[in-house]
């Protein structure tokens, strides 16, 4: 028995019931918690804020990396409960890895910033932050929120996503047993429960990973009580593949930036813009990584697949596929479930001859399909490219140094990778433009954006 998904499940009649992602069985119940449970949980942090603030940076860190370590140590049971509802393969790596973002986020160097006259610009806690997270990467990006935020002294209340709340709730178990009385609390509802916490007259910063029409309703919320925003909203990220360019060099690594997590990851590779020079060897290439990928439930760990995490997600990736057929593209590879592994299993896909204004190309597909769209020269393909109102990511791919840079400087997105695509680093500044959210995450600017700038002038 997981002695910590026990720890965090209810009796299934005090609970809802959560899936597991791959065969659907119940593997746990999570709390249901009402509006008048968040009230009480904000007054608390509100009231336990000013002692966590008072402890100063130094020993806030030394706990962070004590957590880090418990973290660590509990990885393989907390991986169990990732997998379980999230459907990925390999839990525990995502378990360690919001251990290593946790200790980046205690060892991060935040200094006084001089300025003239003798002036200088500090950086205090704002109060009580809320975090509103994900069900793709739910207990990474529960840290990327929280680790920041207690970091510079402020309390948290967090609300996982529905889908996935046992995992973020083990998580905040773990840190619960080495920080102060309602530092951090978690709470498990609904999307009544999200707004009323959006809403609260007592946040003063809200942190929100998700959807940008979510996203947009934060917004209009925030304008009551005037809440500092970090949004990391959609993104449609393009990439485009230059003349010259290497296949076997790169095909390996376009195929993985599009179909990691199964494709559930924000900064995905998800439109791919290839010149007619290579784009039959391109598809051909994809096609064949596609059909080799290791497909499976998350539980054996010599899968690289795993399901679409949920119903709605699955029938979106299914909706954008047929409408791409009946559009006449050409679906080189997959396009259709593999029930034989579960219900929401859908075989990788490689979506060919297709065109800007197919909802595969201008929708973010969060899940196993790749459209790949041929361009004859390199200015339309930037066009194209920036042509949405989305810009988290992108990416430009080739052999020519001085070529690949002047590209990237002429694409619309937060951050612009060079043959290369997705990769995130603690100390790297990470966000988002136009639709795709705005404010920074990670490093020193992810400090910052959880505090108040105070001038002290001499």
């Amino acid at each position: 028995m997981n002695a910590l998904l026990t720890t965090v499940s209810v009796a299934d009649d005090r609970g809802r019931p959560i899936q597991d992602a791959a065969t659907r069985e119940v593997v746990g119940h999570a709390p249901v918690h009402t509006v008048d449970d968040l009230n009480a949980a904000i007054a608390a942090a509100a009231t336990a804020q000013p002692a966590w603030a008072a402890l100063g940076h130094a020993e806030r860190s030394r706990l962070l990396r004590v957590i880090a370590d418990d973290i660590d140590a509990q990885a393989e049971e907390l991986g169990e409960i990732i997998t379980a509802e999230q459907g990925k393969a390999g839990g525990a790596g995502e378990a360690h890895g919001a251990a290593h973002w946790l200790r980046a986020a205690a060892d991060t160097v935040l200094e006084p910033q001089p300025l003239p006259d003798g002036a200088e610009q500090h950086y205090v806690p704002l109060g009580v932050v809320a975090s509103i997270g994900p069900w793709n990467f739910p207990v990474m990006i529960a840290v990327w929120h929280v680790a920041p935020a207690l970091r510079m002294g402020n309390t948290v209340v967090l609300k996982p996503s529905e889908n996935t709340p046992l995992s973020v709730l083990a998580l905040v178990e773990i840190f619960r047993r080495h920080l102060p009385a309602d530092v951090l609390t978690a709470i498990s509802g609904d999307r009544e429960v999200g707004a009323a916490l959006a809403a609260h007259p007592r946040i003063a910063k809200i942190v929100f990973t998700g959807s940008t029409a979510t996203g947009r309703r934060i917004v209009e919320s925030s304008a009551g009580n005037l809440a500092r925003l970090t949004l990391e909203l959609g993104g449609n990220d393009a990439a485009i593949v230059l003349p010259g360019t290497d296949v076997d060099a790169v095909a390996d690594k376009l195929f993985w930036a599009a179909f990691m997590n199964t494709g559930q990851v924000c900064a995905a590779l998800k439109r791919l813009y290839v010149h007619e020079s290579i784009y039959a060897d391109v598809v051909s290439a994809l096609a064949e990584r596609a059909e080799k990928a290791p497909m499976g439930p998350g539980q054996d760990k010599a899968n690289r697949l795993g399901p679409v995490q949920n119903p709605a997600q699955f029938e979106i990736v299914s909706r954008l596929v047929e409408d791409a057929r009946a559009r006449g593209a050409r679906i080189v590879t997959g396009g259709v479930p593999a029930t034989e592994l579960g219900p929401l299993f859908y075989r990788p896909t490689i979506v060919a001859d297709v065109e800007d204004g197919a909802a595969v190309v201008d929708e973010e597909q969060f899940g196993p399909v790749l459209p790949v769209i041929r361009y004859s020269e390199v200015d339309d393909a930037v066009r194209r490219a920036n042509g949405t109102d989305q810009g988290l990511g992108a990416s430009v791919w080739g052999a020519d140094a001085d070529e690949t840079d002047a590209v990237a400087q002429r694409l619309e997105a937060g951050t612009v990778w060079i043959n290369q695509h997705g990769g995130v680093d603690p100390a790297i500044p990470f966000g988002g433009t136009k639709s795709s959210g705005y404010g920074l995450e990670f490093g020193v600017e992810g400090l910052k954006a959880m505090a108040a700038s105070k001038i002290i002038r001499r």
